[in-house]
């Protein structure tokens, strides 16, 4: 079963999410097991928690080339569970994101182009991860979203901000 996504104005999306406990107890289990069905059915390439108003520090990043982006690199999906970051490169780098909670907008958003992040995985292990471009900034979207932020509120200038339909069209297309 997928989870239903939940979109800007609602105000879970505004919440700083929960630490997650129990990683084991079957709520939790069953939860990661509907992010990454969502998130594949929407043609994401991640999804945090609170995108389906469960106000958890926990999402899945899924990298993979779809319609929404088709230059994506290819990942197994991965639940990364009460995430930090805990080192990151002094670059920093804009690029187009876009999100399933502000659906048919697409902006530049500047991100770090290299981090370091430990998060838990499903089975409760710390794991320790240099992430690096798209992945990386895929890490770094998910986790604002378990501070409240989206990915509007990073853009520096709304010239910055197109429709999903132009970026298809003058970045995926190049026309």
């Amino acid at each position: 079963m997928s989870e239903s996504i939940i979109q800007l104005g609602n105000p879970t999306l505004r919440q700083k999410a929960v630490w997650v406990d129990n990683i084991k107890d079957q709520d939790i289990q069953k939860l990661i097991d509907d992010l990454m069905t969502t998130v594949a059915k929407a043609n994401g390439v991640g999804i945090a928690a609170p995108q389906v108003a469960q106000s958890y520090r926990l999402f899945i990043v899924a990298s993979r080339p779809n319609p929404r982006y088709p230059n994506a690199p290819e990942m197994e999906p991965t639940a990364m569970i009460n995430p930090r970051i805990i080192a990151h490169s002094t670059e920093v780098v804009k690029d187009w994101e876009g999100c399933l909670s502000v659906p048919g907008i697409r902006g530049l958003v500047p991100r770090y182009k290299t981090i370091e992040v430990e998060y838990s995985d499903r089975q409760g292990n710390l794991q320790k991860q240099e992430l690096t471009d798209f992945v990386g900034r895929i890490f770094q979207h998910e986790y604002d979203h378990l501070d409240g932020i989206v990915f509007v509120d990073r853009i520096e200038n709304t010239l910055d901000m197109i429709t999903e339909q132009e970026y298809q069209q003058r970045v995926v297309n190049k026309t």
